[in-house]
């Protein structure tokens, strides 16, 4: 008998892993509440898979909050995982058109369930009450929930619909990719999705809400589906377009389930009963539209709001990010040129969510009393009042945030010395919105009038300079410090006037730091040591644009045929990471990205699109 033996093991490094599942990816398979309790508000498509589709983008921090991958999967991609994203959102609807002209579909190329394609209000479409306004070129992929959270997921550039602006003005159906109608093709574009990937994963690192891109997959000749989630997608236009057609039950049934939906995403408590609801419903907007609001006027963010309520979403994140921007100054005049219309300008973008929020309160009494009152009604309710005070002072805490105070700093100053903070804020606002001698000109798509000076560099550089040299700035090296590469000789000049205000702007600064520094019981050097770190980050010298987004778009594209996916992949995340302006441990492992990717190539091509953040640091 021979003597039993145990087999050792192999090393943990050793042994062959299972491969990895991905089967909750199956529950994002067209099916969403909103169906069922909005019944009016989509219309609904057939789907079948598109050929020719490969991975150009994925969000693994993203899809593990989502549940679909496991926290502990590497980022790193695999063919199963890349297929199994192709196949779930890889698709084109089967719309109108092809159902008039009998396009041939293999069987096996369709999905078992209908998509939609919901309805909404938007300007751009004749009529101005959403009966054929909504998702032109996007479908609702459905819903998924992990771990008490609900996310809603959608596809723009999935075919056109008979919800896109070109059906409307021409009454008639489109086919899908049809090169000679604009707003209606249905298709989207790779570069644009690529950028709003990088932009919206940067805001979303920076505290600011937003939609979030999940995957980008490449198609021939420059097109792509872009795949968003949020918590919730609705838009305030979702509602609006009850509103404007009267129909009280529909619009009762689109409020309950957004109320439902945050209550079960745990973003706000139901108040007793429907009324209740609907009356915090105004509440809400108007303090949320406050505040963020004032965080687009702080960080120079264009969104371009309007009346329709169409390009923000119910919580004021951003959406759709064809327009969207994030300026370098305070380029308070610009406007985009969409061809028929003219949009706002930063500053407006206030008196557009006031309007925004009269809407609701209208919208909020018509569901309460079920009477519709005409919008004027509304124009002096206490509810604008607290919009506009919540307005000014978020816009004060921000600035605060910027010059580097911490949140008990902040909170301190604007409950026991706001007269200080105003004046500061008011010489800021000098220099922040000082536009160039050149007056206003033509730019590539619209027209602006540049602002000069970029008082993120005096905030990043005064508390350094008062540190070291203990004495204020002279007006020539403050001059020097603020002046961007918009200003002229002209700009430049030291007027006596300038002068002036160079030294009330480093008086009203000086007294802030000293009123901190003894209600805190430290010293103004250590004060100023502390702002001079913070701010360092918040006011970093490379900070994204507008026009740094879109060159470092078109490098990644271009680099992207040298690296393969997990190369591409780790200059994005470096590159986002490093854009985290907010002072945090976490910051501490980003300012060292420019040298964390391993491979030459890679780090190259990371070096290069920091370069053209640089270069377009102060441009819109």
């Amino acid at each position: 008998m021979r003597p039993r033996t145990t087999a050792k093991r192999a090393p943990a490094r050793q042994r062959k892993q299972a491969p990895r599942r991905y089967d909750r990816f199956r529950l994002i398979n067209g099916n969403h509440d909103f169906q069922k309790a909005v019944p009016d508000g989509a219309v609904e498509y057939s789907v079948r898979l598109r050929k020719g589709g490969t991975l150009a983008y994925f969000n693994y921090d993203l899809a593990k909050e989502m549940g679909l991958i496991a926290g502990d999967h590497p980022k790193k991609m695999n063919h199963r995982l890349s297929q199994t994203v192709l196949n779930t959102f890889g698709i084109q609807i089967i719309n109108e058109y092809d159902a008039m002209h009998h396009t041939p579909i293999p069987k096996k190329t369709m999905k078992p369930n209908t998509f939609m394609a919901t309805r909404y209000l938007q300007l751009q479409h004749p009529d101005k009450t959403g009966r054929t306004s909504g998702d032109g070129r996007s479908i609702w992929n459905g819903q998924i929930s992990y771990r008490g959270t609900t996310w809603d997921v959608s596809s723009c550039g999935t075919g056109a619909t008979c919800l896109s602006p070109a059906a409307a003005i021409h009454k008639k159906f489109f086919k899908t990719g049809d090169p000679f109608v604009n707003y209606g093709c249905g298709y989207a574009e790779l570069d644009d999705g690529m950028a709003a990937a990088l932009l919206s994963e940067i805001f979303y690192r920076n505290a600011i809400a937003t939609e979030r891109t999940l995957a980008v997959i490449a198609y021939p000749k420059g097109f792509s589906i872009n795949v968003r989630t949020g918590t919730n997608l609705l838009r305030p236009s979702h509602l609006f377009r009850y509103l404007k057609q009267g129909d009280l039950e529909g619009l009762r049934s689109a409020v309950d389930y957004f109320i439902a939906r945050q209550a079960s995403n745990g973003h706000w408590s139901k108040h007793g009963s429907r009324k209740k609801n609907y009356v915090y419903l105004a509440e809400y907007i108007a303090k949320r539209f406050a505040q963020v609001t004032a965080k687009f006027e702080s960080d120079y963010l264009f969104v371009w709001l309007d009346w329709d309520g169409d390009n923000i979403l119910m919580d004021g994140g951003i959406i759709d990010y064809g327009s969207v921007r994030q300026f370098g100054l305070y380029h308070h005049e610009y406007r985009f040129d969409d061809t028929d219309r003219w949009s706002t300008t930063i500053p407006e973008q206030k008196r557009k969510a006031r309007y925004i929020v009269q809407t609701f309160l209208q919208l909020s009494d018509f569901l309460v009393t079920s009477n519709k009152k005409p919008i004027q009604h509304f124009s002096r309710h206490k509810l604008l009042k607290v919009f506009d005070q919540e307005f000014e002072h978020h816009l004060c805490q921000h600035l605060l945030y910027k010059i580097g105070l911490n949140e008990s700093h902040r909170e301190y100053l604007l409950n026991n010395h706001h007269d200080l903070v105003k004046k500061f804020k008011g010489v800021f606002s000098y220099f922040e919105k000082a536009k160039s001698q050149r007056g206003p000109h033509r730019v590539l798509d619209g027209y602006t009038w540049d602002a000069i000076y970029c008082v993120r560099d005096i905030l990043r550089e005064l508390p350094v300079h008062l540190f070291g040299k203990q004495s204020v700035m002279t007006p020539e090296l403050f001059m020097e410090t603020i002046a961007s590469s918009y200003a002229s000789k002209q700009d430049r000049r030291l007027t006596e006037a300038k002068t002036r205000k160079i030294h009330e702007f480093q008086k009203r600064y000086w007294t802030l730091v000293q009123q901190t520094a003894k209600a805190f019981k430290t010293t103004e050097r250590k004060m100023l040591l502390e702002l001079g770190m913070r701010s360092s980050i918040i006011n970093q010298y490379d900070r994204i644009t507008g026009n740094a987004i879109l060159e470092v778009t078109a490098k990644i594209l271009r680099e992207r045929k040298k690296l393969s996916f997990d190369e591409t992949q780790k200059v994005i995340q470096d590159f986002i990471q490093y854009q985290k302006m907010q002072p945090d441990p976490e910051k501490k492992k980003a300012m060292n990205t420019l040298n964390s990717v391993e491979d030459r190539q890679s780090q190259q091509v990371m070096h290069k699109i920091m370069g053209l953040v640089r270069e377009n640091r102060e441009s819109l």
